[in-house]
Parts: C-alpha cells; structure tokens; sequence
C-alpha cells in the first residue's frame, strides 16, 4: 500500500545553507511517526514541510501517491495542525473548536453533532461557553486539540503540544491523546525533543540531528539499538565505554573494557572496536556480588560509587568500575543499599541489555 505522506530527496536551504536534508521519509495511513531530536535540529522545518506550509528548494511532496504541485490548499484541508501556543481567537470554547467547520461551510447541525462529540472526548465539554482567554494552559491546549480533531483530517500534525505544559498537565492530555489516536488512528506526525512523549505516543521514531534524519524504526530499535554515539546520547544510553571484541563464540561476544570483559551478543568479528551501549535503568546495583543469585546477568562488575543525585521519581547513581557507569535506582534502593559517595558496590546488568557500535577510534 502506497503511504499517505512521502518525501523524496527533499532540500531546504536558508542562508545558503542546508538546515533540512530528507532523502526519504514515508508516513503510513495509520500510524503516529515522532520526530525526536535537539533544539535546532530541524524539527519545526520538517513539519511545515510535510503540512504544506513551506515549500522545499529542492525535492517533492506527496499525498496518497500524488505529487503536490501547484494550489496546495486542497491538500492543507486534508490535514490539522496543533501549534506549541493553542493560538485560539477572543470568543468560546465552543466557537473555537467550531472555527475550522464554518470556514468549511459544514452546516449547523453538523456542526454541532461534531463539536459536541470533541468537547466531549478531551474533557471540555463543561467549558464550552467559557472564553478562551480565561483558560488555564492545559485547557486552551486541549481546546486547540479539539479543534483539530472536529475536522477529521487525514493528517494530523502536532509541534510541541505539550511542551508548555507542567507535569502532570501534560501526562494527564497525553493519556487523553494516546486514547484518541489508538482509536481513531488517524496519520500523526509529532515533532518533540521530549523522549518520553515520543516513547509513549510513537508507533515509529525518527531521529533528526542537524537537520538529517540519523535513525528510524520502532521505539525498542531506536532506544535499546541506536545507530552511532550521537544518537545513543540523545536517546538516554548514558553508558558508553569504548572497547575491543576479543573474541566471539556461538553469538556471544567477549568485548574487552578498560577494566575487564563485558559480554553481549554480537555478529561482529574478533579484533572490531566497539563502543558498548547499556541503558543506566538496565544497570542493577547491590552491595553484595550474590545479592540477585536468580538474575540472568551475565556481567558484573565491582565499583565505588562517585556521585549520587536525584532526578524526578529516580536516583541518578555515577559509579567508577575502572569506566564511568551510571545507574538509575529508586528512592527507596538508595536508602536500602546505602548508596553514598566512596560505597563499595556491585554493578549488574544482562548480556541482551547491551548494544554494540561499531567504532573507529579517531
């Protein structure tokens, strides 16, 4: 099946240079694509792309099989947008989720029937004849939302909907939204630098850095398998040793650190460098070597802890094990296990939790 949206060999230039470089990018009729990356990166450009809003300096467009060429707008009402700032005009909730059916000249009752059904759906509904400057943040994002969805577009184009929004605002929408695109699963691009919206919303995951896209596939291919050091830093794999394989028997690999062996599997040759890869929450701490005697982990390493900070709901553990490693633990494991400045520890983590880079150093 041919996708909805496709870009091919798309170039945009500003200053005379090239801030977004796209060979190819498809987006599927059913699904939520998340564009992930940092400030600058390009996200923004490549959404007004897709949305019809910018035309490239070089490359092509398509919707459904068709290349985009002249009069756009036939295509733009084909989609919706949701801005970082809601941007609703001086009137009512109401009227604002209204606004894109009158322009379309959709009539009354139906009007109505819809608009009543998106109230509805994003919570709104006792808000309808409030006014739009008198809404708190997550009201006005939810109303623009609403808005967006009345118009039941094939395309729905969200950056940075949540953005502006404080904590448990924004999860408790993304909840809201998760509900609504799994049930209507209408083609979603998102663009965040937020990993833990595109974990959560994306079907697949694009990485756009400097304005090319590095990586896309699943969110467990993107998270646990990043393609180079960039990206793995981008997407949270903390851990990055440099190493040597040294030797490679039935699959599982024996990779040489600055300090011992560290074992994964591994289809690469003995004698290639590597950087080792392992998620800081998939790393065990415990301050005896037997203390998980059931675990399935074949790496274990002896360490002292060097710095302990909080981070939200975990703690952020940095250990010396002859290479920095950094662990994620608990409040509560932090106060159980003691872990303080100078400890002595024992890191634990499992062969299939570690994710080989190809590297050549220099």
């Amino acid at each position: 099946m041919t996708p909805l949206l496709q870009l091919r060999e798309v170039v945009v230039e500003a200053g005379g240079r090239a801030i977004l470089d796209v060979p190819s990018l498809d987006v599927e009729s059913d699904e939520v694509l998340a564009v992930v990356g940092p400030n600058g990166a390009g996200k923004s450009t490549l959404l007004r792309v897709i949305g019809l809003l910018e035309r490239p300096t070089r490359g092509q467009v398509m919707f459904g099989g068709d290349r985009v060429e002249g009069e756009r707008l036939n295509y733009r009402r084909r989609m919706a947008v949701v801005f970082q700032e809601p941007l609703l005009l001086d009137t009512s909730v109401e009227a604002n989720v209204r606004t894109g059916l009158s322009l379309r000249g959709v009539k009354g009752g139906e009007q109505k029937r819809r608009s009543d059904e998106w109230l509805e759906r994003f919570g709104i509904a006792h808000l309808r004849g409030r006014s739009a400057r008198s809404l708190s943040g997550g009201e006005a994002q939810r109303t623009s939302l609403a808005r967006a969805m009345v118009l039941e577009p094939e395309v729905l184009l969200l950056d940075e909907p949540f953005s502006s929004l404080d904590a448990p605002t924004r999860e408790a929408l993304i909840d809201d939204l998760d509900a609504v695109l799994g049930e209507r699963r209408v083609a979603t691009v998102l663009v965040t630098h937020d990993r833990s919206e595109a974990l959560r919303l994306g079907d697949r995951i694009a990485v756009l850095m400097g304005g090319r896209l590095r990586q896309i596939g699943g969110p467990n291919d993107v998270f646990s398998s990043p393609v180079d050091e960039e990206v793995a830093a981008f997407v949270g794999v903390e851990n990055i040793i440099p190493g040597r394989v040294r030797s490679v028997a039935d699959g599982l690999g024996a990779v040489e650190v600055a300090a011992g062996i560290i074992e994964t599997a591994t289809e690469l040759e003995a004698g290639a460098e590597v950087l080792v890869c392992v998620r800081p929450e998939d790393v065990v701490l415990s301050r005896e070597a037997d203390a998980y005697p059931s675990l399935s982990a074949r790496n274990h390493v002896r360490a002292t802890v060097a710095r302990v900070r909080s981070t939200g709901p975990y703690v952020r553990v940095e250990i010396d094990a002859g290479f920095p490693l950094v662990a994620l633990v608990t409040k509560q494991s932090r106060e159980d296990l003691s872990l303080e400045p100078g400890a002595s520890v024992f890191a634990t983590f499992k062969a299939t939790a570690v994710h080989l880079i190809p590297h050549r150093r220099g």
